[in-house]
């Protein structure tokens, strides 16, 4: 069976998203027109509208406009989402339950080099190169004992706090075993005997803070998690710790992390921030105690062609008339990203 699929992204994200070889083989596993790809679906252009009129599937991306009771009403042959990418919190609303619209994601790929990149971070920050980096710039070949002052540095001994089992917290916990590193998790839907299993200890957030050489933030964007990492929890941290964000911002209260960071007590890598955008007066921008990117740690480049080969395999298994291997159910949200 090929379905009629319609893609459904934001500008520009279709053409790096699908490759050759996955433009080909999209052709090949359904009734798709690689060019015509919809950046709205409340109010779309003939074509886009047509094309929505006879969709079965919709293909998504970042970007992709909300699936309101009215966009769905304006495709009545839609059976399933196939989103080739993490969460679909913006993307899938209540209209899509209530129809019993099939939704998969490709939010366990999208951690794989979210992770990686968290392991890069914590590796680094142990052997405080962000730090040394900086000093070394400042001495400008002067001789220097780097012995003495990074004297307690290293990746040998010292302990990462994991801040939610998520997708991404377990694989960074599956990447960081090879490594002599005591690992301690905070989450609250994860008890004593999974830790065991997943090779951690579960402490609760203030004993992680404070007990954590790094402590890396991997937990879900709910109204639970809001400014879970306070003032409170950035004073517990021991001197000197770094801090890693690449979930959402709003995790973190930022006013506090900015107050730290400032006095030097504490180093911060930052991959997300709260806005998205840091003001032009941001301090965040300046302080050679933070490391400050664009969002990049998810997937890009070369890597969303793996995304698009997930979504592909799921829109395989949907024409053969198989259950996805990844789907998104309703209930999972209220704790998920």
């Amino acid at each position: 069976m090929r379905p009629d699929v319609l893609l459904a992204m934001g500008p520009g994200v279709a053409e790096r998203l699908l490759g050759e070889a996955q433009r080909t083989r999209l052709e090949g596993l359904a009734r798709a027109d690689c060019r015509l790809v919809a950046r709205e679906l409340a109010a779309p252009d003939p074509e886009v509208a047509a094309a929505l009129a006879e969709a079965e599937v919709l293909l998504t991306c970042w970007g992709a406009p909300p699936l309101t009771a009215e966009v769905l009403a304006a495709a009545p042959r839609l059976r399933a989402v196939v989103h080739a990418a993490g969460s679909v919190k913006q993307l899938v609303t209540a209209a899509c339950w209530e129809r019993g619209i099939a939704v998969s994601s490709a939010a366990a790929v999208n951690a794989l080099p979210v992770a990686e990149y968290t392991l890069a971070a914590i590796l680094f920050a142990n052997k405080r190169v962000l730090h040394t980096a900086h000093r070394y710039r400042a001495l400008r070949g002067r001789p220097h004992d780097w012995l003495r002052e990074l004297d307690g540095a290293g990746n040998h001994g010292h302990t990462v706090g994991i801040v939610g089992a998520s997708r991404i917290g377990r694989r960074v916990i599956e990447l960081l075993r090879p490594f002599a590193l005591r690992v301690l998790l905070f989450d609250p839907y994860v008890d004593d005997e999974e830790a065991g299993l997943l090779g951690v200890r579960r402490v609760p957030l203030a004993e992680l803070c404070a007990g954590s050489d790094v402590v890396s933030v991997h937990a879900p964007e709910v109204p639970a998690t809001r400014h879970l990492i306070g003032a409170r929890e950035l004073a517990l941290m021991p001197n000197g710790a770094t801090l890693i964000n690449t979930s959402r911002g709003s995790l973190i209260d930022e006013a506090a992390l900015v107050a730290e960071v400032s006095s030097g007590r504490i180093a911060a890598v930052l991959d997300v921030t709260e806005p998205e955008l840091p003001p032009a007066d941001s301090p965040l921008y300046a302080l050679p105690n933070v490391l400050l990117t664009p969002h990049i740690a998810g997937s890009l480049g070369t890597e969303l062609h793996r995304m698009a080969d997930h979504a592909l395999d799921e829109l395989e298994r949907y024409g053969k008339g198989l259950p996805f291997a990844t789907p998104v159910h309703r209930e999972e949200l209220n704790h998920s990203a």
